[in-house]
């Protein structure tokens, strides 16, 4: 106990030999120098700083919503629904895993959308960052590509159905094209409609094995034996024989071409 007293001592003393010249000068105010007040009523008069605040929060608002913008807008639900689909056919539940599935959905989609993502940079996003446009027509110019896109896999009783479910009629864009409001939701429902007839396609080879194998096993007596387990050998076999995976992204890549 004794030691510690005369170590707490001895801290006590040399900080306040070392703190007493600093506490003892007095501490001038700061004088902002007449540069950096003028650089910032310029930037406040010109609106500088005001356009370079409303593009901080307009791309904190597009990182945060980016997840549900890539969903709506690109053949992103299209790639996933069928890849699902097709995993469900094989009849593995766990493999690919569901990290694996979304990421080759991902980059399928970005091989697809990579001219409209490179249209829309340079049409809208470049000539907003150097200063050229307002932001209210770079978003314009931006949408574009991309409702050119969406026109063309849009499924016009989709954009029907909804347009008549709506109690007010919609405006027109001033393009003359199918507003935003309405293109991006009849979009998805087209996507998700095309992601099943496809589905349904790549599921009938599957269903063909089941029901042979089920059909044998009928024939041999085997009734307690379920058929799943013993086609999955035989749906592997032929989906890796017939090189499943590139064949089928090759003609989902294709389809939008």
């Amino acid at each position: 106990m004794g030691r510690l007293k005369v170590i707490l001592a001895l801290l006590i003393a040399l900080a306040a030999i070392a703190g007493g010249p600093v506490f003892a000068q007095e501490v001038a105010p700061p004088e902002a120098p007449d540069a950096i007040e003028a650089a910032a009523e310029a930037a406040v008069a010109d609106g500088g700083l005001t356009r370079r605040i409303v593009q901080m929060f307009l791309l904190v608002t597009v990182l945060s919503l980016a997840p549900g913008i890539a969903m709506m807008v690109t053949c992103l639900p299209f790639m996933l629904i069928v890849l699902s689909i097709l995993r469900q056919g094989v009849g593995l539940q766990q493999a690919p895993p569901n990290m694996l599935i979304v990421s080759v959905a991902i980059f399928l989609t970005y091989f697809v959308m990579e001219p409209v993502f490179t249209e829309a940079w340079a049409a809208g996003v470049a000539p907003l960052l150097n200063g050229e446009i307002t932001e209210q027509a770079a978003f314009v110019e931006m949408m574009q590509p991309f409702r050119i896109f969406m026109e063309a896999r849009v499924d016009p009783g989709a954009v029907d159905i909804l347009e008549d479910a709506r109690a007010v009629e919609t405006a027109a864009a001033a393009d003359g094209m199918t507003p935003l409001s309405l293109l991006v939701p009849a979009f998805v429902l087209s996507e998700i409609q095309h992601a099943f007839q496809i589905g349904f396609i790549v599921l009938l080879p599957f269903l063909v094995i089941d029901l042979l194998v089920a059909s044998i096993l009928m024939a041999m007596g085997m009734m307690m034996v379920p058929p799943a387990v013993v086609s999955l050998p035989f749906k592997v076999a032929f989906f890796v024989l017939t090189n499943g995976w590139v064949a089928v992204s090759g003609a989902l890549v294709r389809g939008y071409s």
